[in-house]
């Protein structure tokens, strides 16, 4: 079970049903997380982003050789921009591994700071997707 507390009415919902379910089975364990996470929305952009930004490098002649030194060629996918260029740069930002975690404003956060750093390295720039371009 999930319970959101976002009002003062749902926080007292929340404390009557916590305490109606302790009363009848005197054990409840909790696990609490503060802030809002990435959205569906969001979520579908980050996809959709990672792809574009794959497609650019790779269309560009950017492999991840030539953007993250690795020793082979291989081209870009939506899964490595997302492992390689996101999440490093994510958890720079926001100290958090998973792209779960981050508040919902912290994805621009993290969007500006990598695209800034491919336009100045490699002349490279894709927009955040608008919510109509990847539903």
């Amino acid at each position: 079970m999930e319970l959101i507390i976002n009002s003062d009415r749902s926080l007292v919902e929340a404390i009557e049903k916590l305490t109606s379910d302790y009363n009848e089975k005197k054990y409840v364990k909790l696990k609490l997380s503060y802030g809002r996470q990435r959205s569906q929305t969001q979520n579908k952009a980050l996809h959709k982003y990672c792809q574009n930004l794959a497609d650019q490098l790779n269309s560009s002649g950017l492999d991840m050789k030539k953007v993250i030194k690795q020793d082979v060629d291989i081209p870009w996918t939506m899964d490595a921009v997302k492992t390689y260029l996101w999440k490093p740069i994510q958890k720079a930002v926001t100290g958090l591994d998973s792209t779960t975690k981050p508040e919902r404003s912290q994805y621009s956060d993290i969007y500006e700071v990598l695209n800034r750093h491919l336009g100045q390295k490699f002349g490279i720039s894709v927009q955040w997707p608008s919510k109509d371009y990847y539903q």
